[in-house]
């Protein structure tokens, strides 16, 4: 290096000297080479302080860190950013053991593996480390959306049509005679871009801030010497984190304590295959990584690296969550279907159209307004103006069918989210409102924050007054608070200083511990402290217990406490307690009565839970080897848990009985426990449905399951595996399912079930992960809002559907007729792209904006087979359009006659009246069914104002802006004509629904599926078949002389009469 450094140096004097010789007269570039030379020794310097620190930073040890850390005016850490990631990504054990293992990078980090991080030192960690947030969903712009609608198929049809216009308009007519006919083109882009992009963005922005919610999931960390829940983003480097089943690592780490741990891989849970991995402090692979799901057992690990430096799991584990399937109704691609084929169907009538116009006007004469022939580039103008108006009647902009999707979804899920339901996946909605069964659990419907013990039972003894503690024997209460506090997963905080308890844990777990704290007046903090832990055996859904081995420090016994199903823990126990405190042996007589007892408590819809213990006789040097007993052991009693419901319980699931879905209740409680709650809360009635246990339900043969599924109404002792079961056997009989879950034991089931609602009263990445909604409080009764709400994404897309193919057709066909006969369009370009970016796009945001009535949930739930167009729409659709064809094709061809209206009045009237019907169109579409358009119509002050913009936006431009829509001004005798006209689409649609509809639909015909059938390029298939069929055609009337003769004929003949 110092070679390199004399090298730099010398080198710059020498390109000085030659310098300073060569020019003398500038001597500034001397001191210029001098400065330079200056500045690279300075850079080369530091480089080497850099390295020789960097070296003692990495191959010091122990001595290097404490060396830095006992400096007392050393503002940092012991250890830098680079040298962490390096030590867990490349997991070197020989640099951790430098280190001097987990607590010696603990030190170097100035944390306590026991205490933790106090607040003051979070910011500095966060400077120094980083911050353990990244978005895998960002806020695009603006533009970004502009540039995507620009490149829609329809924008891309329209820009072309109006640079044709601009180029024949400037030739022939010039820029001042022409600006109106390629203005109204561009300008209608312009507006339709925008419509597409403000409702593009304003869904992404929605999704990108549910996004961010959704990842404000709650880890158990230790900070000032406390557990504490905080969001997985505020975790710093340096932080203790305690884990549990059903967590993923939230960054990467090192494993400072270990119970029964084991680990599935982020690999493993994307491609369902690979071993658990077991990690323990005996072995030496202590390294943890981000997106590691915690299977079973507990740990606490110490956090190394986070934010982007622990971004590979996290990304692996984004992607397997974007894999999810598809939702049952696939709207979207139903919609995108409709919309093709509705502009093939325009298309192919605008080709024939088109082919007839050009053999009528090759062998005819186009004259202008003043009645003169003309020729060559006017004629072509003339030609292109009739071709862009043809088209212009097929193409819709915006797209109605996107954009009712986009704004239905959009407000549904701001709404939710004001009810603490947040949809995280906008189809997922329109998939919960076609479901036909709900499977809950008890603890979803229960209020879980009053779960309370009330009764607890001795054997021959029933203890239920306050202070009743004091009558049991003392050695008893400590057995049981050692049971108690030592084999949780809950913290208790606050109970020492004589203010209320603070407590972190399950609803189950919280009224134990509350009871044991308040009651039994158990000091938690301490039975832990004089504790051990040897062993943990984490609960299990399948086996229904939880078990923990401790040795007391004050007299080095072995104890093994076991907790879970009163009537498991019963089966495990061949002596008991008795009042006085005694050990007796216990008999089957007992058992029987106690068994009774147990029934009884749950019959009175008590969750019953019990605790037995057993002291382990054991050598000191075999204590490592000892396994957990978990039979002959002695009962210590079992404890009753009242199940308050929620409010309005039994309204609730009436209510979704009579929208046509069934709620399932499938609970890990005894038989009697969750008969009593299913009966009381109205899931099940007494003569009707079927009690099973999970047990039985897996021994039925395939057959069996599947003819006793739609009875069973609740399913008690069910482990996962039940579960996955249950949903599988109603996915077969064609039930859509949603499941609702909070637990690690839910995360496969939910990801099973048409959807996965996470009640998310405590935070599990693994489950919140598999689902698709997330109610933040738990409250079972967002979910018939939910329901309401998936419905009524549905609905109002049915009712844009029917708006929408009532005004399309109609214009299409007026267009059609008027083009054959040779006569102008009766509605212009500039008319159309007026009906298609005001009234068609006002109507379309009024009706997606409709908020769910109570009609909706008086329907069975629409399933993948049922069609998107009814019989229902159908019957409302066919007399609207004909009516107004009938309308607008009499106005077009009679209305001198019958209006007494010259021919630029009759243009504007009939442009006027077709709007006008839009307008009385959209009340028709506010209900498919119910007689009263107007009902409830007050209360939607969104759908009444644009009615009040659309008329005054018409008003505007058939009065003040005539020169740009080629429009004249109305008296008020022809406006009260116009209004009278377009107002009988109303009683035409009150005959309509009361016309009764066939029951069999008819776009369920056999014939009709096989088109459904179609994908686009068949579609495109025929279309070129068609303008094939067409072309020849053309082709074969232009040899035909008489043919010619005869249209020439009837042109002049029409030309005369005119």
């Amino acid at each position: 290096m110092s070679a390199n450094l004399l090298g730099d140096q010398s080198e710059g004097n020498e390109l000085a000297d030659v310098d300073a010789k060569a020019r003398p007269g500038r001597k500034w570039r001397i001191v210029s080479h001098a400065y330079s030379g200056i500045r690279a020794l300075q850079s080369s310097v530091s480089q080497v302080l850099d390295n020789k620190k960097s070296d003692a930073a990495t191959s010091g040890g122990s001595t290097s860190y404490a060396s830095i850390e006992g400096g007392p005016e050393s503002p940092g850490f012991a250890i830098d950013k680079e040298t962490l990631d390096r030590l867990v990504n490349d997991k070197n054990i020989g640099d951790l053991q430098e280190f001097g293992g987990v607590d010696g990078v603990a030190k170097a980090l100035k944390t306590s593996l026991e205490h933790g991080l106090y607040h003051d030192d979070i910011a500095s960690r966060c400077e120094a480390f980083g911050t353990n947030s990244f978005e895998t969903l960002r806020n695009r712009s603006f533009f970004h959306f502009v540039w995507r609608a620009i490149l829609d198929r329809s924008i891309v049809i329209l820009i072309a049509c109006g640079a044709v216009t601009l180029g024949f308009g400037l030739k022939v007519d010039g820029l001042k005679d022409s600006w109106t006919d390629w203005g109204s083109i561009f300008l209608g882009v312009f507006f339709a871009v925008i419509v597409f992009a403000i409702s593009d963005h304003w869904q992404s922005r929605l999704l990108v801030k549910l996004h961010r919610r959704s990842k404000n999931i709650q880890i158990d960390v230790v900070r000032g010497g406390r557990h504490r829940q905080i969001p997985v983003m505020e975790i710093v480097v340096g932080d203790v984190v305690c884990l549990k089943p059903g967590d993923r690592v939230p960054a990467h780490g090192l494993l400072s304590k270990a119970h029964s741990l084991k680990l599935e891989s982020v690999e493993a849970s994307i491609n369902v295959e690979g071993d658990h991995i077991e990690l323990n402090l005996f072995n030496e692979d202590t390294f943890l990584f981000s997106g590691t799901k915690v299977v079973n057992g507990f740990a606490q690990m110490l956090v190394t690296s986070v934010g982007m430096n622990a971004k590979c799991g996290e990304t692996i584990t984004e992607a397997s969550n974007d894999c999810r399937a598809h939702t049952s109704l696939q709207l979207e691609a139903r919609l995108e279907k409709l919309d093709l084929v509705t502009d093939m169907v325009g298309y192919a009538l605008s080709l024939v159209a088109l082919v007839v116009m050009l053999s009528l006007i090759s062998s005819s004469t186009i004259t202008d307004e003043n009645d003169e022939e003309l020729h060559g580039l006017a004629k072509a103008k003339a030609i292109v103006d009739i071709v862009v108006g043809i088209i212009t009647t097929v193409i819709n902009i915006p797209d109605p069918w996107k954009m009712s999707l986009i704004l239905t979804h959009a407000y549904a899920m701001k709404k939710m989210m004001a009810n603490k339901a947040m949809v995280l996946k906008s189809s997922a909605l329109e998939t919960l409102g076609s479901s036909t069964t709900i499977c809950t659990r008890k603890t979803d419907i229960i209020m879980v924050n009053q779960m309370k013990v009330t009764k607890y039972w001795l054997v021959g003894k029933e203890i239920v007054e306050e202070e009743a503690y004091l009558s049991i024997p003392p050695h008893v209460v400590k057995l049981f608070g050692e049971g108690i506090a030592l084999n949780t997963t809950g913290a208790v905080y606050g109970h020492t200083l004589g203010s209320e308890s603070e407590i972190s844990c399950s609803p189950t777990e919280k009224a134990i511990l509350l009871w044991a704290v308040e009651d039994m007046k158990i000091n938690m903090k301490e039975v832990r402290r004089s504790h051990d832990i040897l062993q943990i055996e984490a609960f299990k859904s399948e086996t229904k217990r939880s078990g923990i081995l401790t040795k007391r420090k004050a007299d080095s016994t072995v104890h093994v406490h076991w907790k879970g199903a009163a009537e498991l823990i019963l089966a495990m126990c061949s002596r008991y307690y008795d009042a006085s405190g005694n050990v007796q042996s216990l008999d089957e007589k007992q058992k029987t009565e106690l068994e009774k007892v147990i029934e009884g408590m749950a019959a009175s819809s008590l969750s019953c839970i019990g605790f037995a213990h057993e002291q382990v006789a054991v050598e000191e040097q075999e204590i490592d080897k000892v396994e957990m007993q978990n039979q002959r052991l002695i009962l210590l009693g079992v404890v009753g848990i009242t199940n308050p419901f929620q409010t309005r319980m039994k309204d609730i699931v009436e209510d979704c009985h009579n929208a046509g879905v069934k709620i399932k209740m499938i609970t890990g409680d005894n038989l009697f426990t969750a008969k009593a709650i299913a009966t009381e809360c109205g899931i099940l009635s007494p003569d009707n449905g079927m009690v099973i246990e999970g047990k039985d339900f897996q021994n039925y043969s395939l057959e069996e399951r599947m003819n006793h599924i739609d009875k069973i109404c609740v399913m008690a002792r069910s482990s996962p595996s039940d579960r996955l079961l249950m949903i599988h056997c109603l996915k077969e009989k064609g039930h859509v399912i949603a499941l609702t879950g909070d637990g690690t034991n839910d995360a496969s089931a939910m990801e099973k079930a048409d959807i996965g609602i996470y009640m998310g009263l405590q935070d599990t990445e693994v489950t919140e992960k598999s689902s698709n909604i997330v109610i933040s409080d738990g409250n079972f009764a967002s979910i018939p809002k939910l329901l309401r709400w998936g419905r009524c994404v549905c609905s109002n897309i049915r009712k844009l559907i029917q708006f929408q193919l009532t005004a399309t057709f109609a214009s299409l066909v007026a267009n059609f007729v008027g083009s054959i006969s040779g006569q102008q369009l009766p509605l212009t370009t500039t008319q159309l792209l007026w009906v298609s970016l005001v009234t068609d796009t006002l109507g379309t945001i009024a009706l997606s904006m409709e908020k769910p009535t109570k009609e909706v949930m008086e329907k069975p739930p629409m399933q993948e087979t049922d069609p998107l167009i009814t019989n229902i729409m159908l019957r409302n659709i066919l007399p609207q359009t004909l009516y107004q064809i009938a309308l607008l094709l009499t106005i077009h061809f009679k209305g001198k006659s019958i209006f007494s209206l010259n021919d630029d009045v009759k243009v504007t009237f009939l442009f006027n009246s077709y709007v006008l019907c839009q307008v009385f169109n959209q009340l028709n579409a506010r209900t498919l069914e119910k007689k009263n358009v107007f009902g409830n119509i007050h209360r939607n002050k969104l759908f009444l104002a644009i009615i009040a913009v659309t008329v005054a936006l018409q008003i505007l431009l058939v009065e003040i802006l005539k020169k740009f829509a080629d429009t004249e001004r109305l008296n008020w005798s022809q406006w009260g004509q116009c209004i009278a006209a377009a107002a009988l689409t109303l009683p035409i649609g009150w005959i309509a629904r009361c016309t009764p509809v066939p029951e069999r639909e008819i776009f369920s015909h056999p014939i009709v599926n096989k088109l459904n059938e179609y994908t686009e390029m068949d579609i495109l298939r025929k279309m070129r078949s068609l303008s094939t069929w067409t072309y020849q055609g053309l082709v074969g009337m232009r040899g035909n002389w008489r043919l010619r003769r005869f249209l020439r004929i009837s042109s002049h003949a029409r030309v005369a009469e005119e």
